[in-house]
């Protein structure tokens, strides 16, 4: 997105933005097909629980039966049967729904609603929505509180028998940042095993940022795709390596025209593995005679970019301006 240093019009931006909104329904129906694609056959849910499991709805207040609930024993996702939590992480915070201030390792993902304002936690084997996740209420010495519907899980007593979590297709999440999030996301996802690319930013220090802000202020943010992948289709390595050949990874503070630290280079890791992964090949890089000068940095909060922003070359029509394939590997 060069208009910020290459001077572009802001009639085209504004063309732009309503070419990106009116393709938003659109985009949303296409996402839909690939998670659809990859969908397995869950335990059956009620019209009610479909309501608030697929469809991200909350159940009203005090009505769920593991709200005040006491027994010792493991939580579990109803779609799936993946463990969520444990009794004695759970605690009174006196809210209406079942509340939680840690969680099985793993076991839950986080993402910004929509809205921006708050921070929504699903299952990470099948992404069924729990509920919400709040810091800073001070309930417990952990200072967080998973608020979660009832409607979203299942109980199994201590001493019970764990039912066989749901899984054949496993999905795993990686970051890459490299100039315009538009061509990274248009590039990476036309892989196989990629069931999903989301432009946003990470990296900085103001929450829920937009894109004025983080183009015209100094929010340590870079635009950066979220890439949900299968890994047993593709690797994280494969992933990364791609990455390294579809931008410029020695340009320094910018790529291409894109100009500004918003613009870096960087892989945000989620994992020691992924970290290991991302030097080794830069370490490759480099014997190769190559000035590396992408980051390696810890993944923190992910803020998805304005609708807009999402599948923009996939909806208009064009292809990136700054991101070609040139082999490195």
């Amino acid at each position: 997105m060069g208009k910020y240093v290459a001077g572009i019009s802001l009639t085209v931006l504004l063309t732009a933005i309503f070419i990106g909104l009116g393709l938003q329904q659109r985009t949303s129906i296409a996402k839909n097909t690939i998670k659809e694609n990859t969908t397995v056959k869950y335990n059956e849910l009620t019209p009610e629980e479909e309501r608030v499991i697929i469809h991200k709805g909350t159940e009203r207040p005090g009505s769920g039966e593991y709200e005040h609930f006491s027994e010792t024993g493991t939580y579990i996702c109803k779609r799936c049967n993946a463990p969520l939590y444990r009794s004695n992480d759970k605690f009174d915070a006196g809210c209406g729904w079942p509340s939680f201030d840690d969680e099985i390792p793993g076991a839950v993902k986080r993402s910004v609603d929509a809205d921006g304002q708050r921070v929504e936690i699903i299952c990470a084997n099948c992404g069924a929505h729990l509920g919400h996740v709040f810091e800073g209420e001070h309930f417990t010495d952990k200072d967080i509180r998973h608020c979660v519907n009832s409607i979203s899980l299942d109980f199994v007593a201590a001493g019970g028998q764990l039912p066989a979590v749901i899984a054949e297709t496993k999905i795993d999440t990686a970051y890459f940042a490299g100039g315009c999030f538009w061509g990274v996301e248009y590039m990476i996802e036309s892989l196989d095993g990629v069931l999903d690319a989301r432009s946003g930013f990470m990296g900085g220090h103001v929450k829920n940022p937009t894109y004025k802000q983080v183009c015209y202020e100094n929010t340590g943010h870079a635009e950066t795709v979220e890439v949900t992948f299968d890994p047993v289709k593709i690797s994280f390595e494969n992933l990364a390596k791609y990455f390294f050949e579809i931008h410029d990874p020695t340009q320094a503070g910018g790529q291409g025209p894109d100009i500004g630290p918003q613009y870096r280079s960087a892989v945000f890791y989620t994992s020691a593995e992924q970290k290991f992964t991302a030097e080794r090949l830069i370490g490759i890089l480099k014997d190769r005679g190559y000035k590396v000068v992408t980051e390696v940095v810890k993944a923190d909060q992910f803020y998805p970019a304005e609708a807009y922003h999402q599948d923009y070359y996939a909806g208009n029509g064009h292809t990136p301006y700054c991101h070609v394939y040139q082999k490195r590997f």
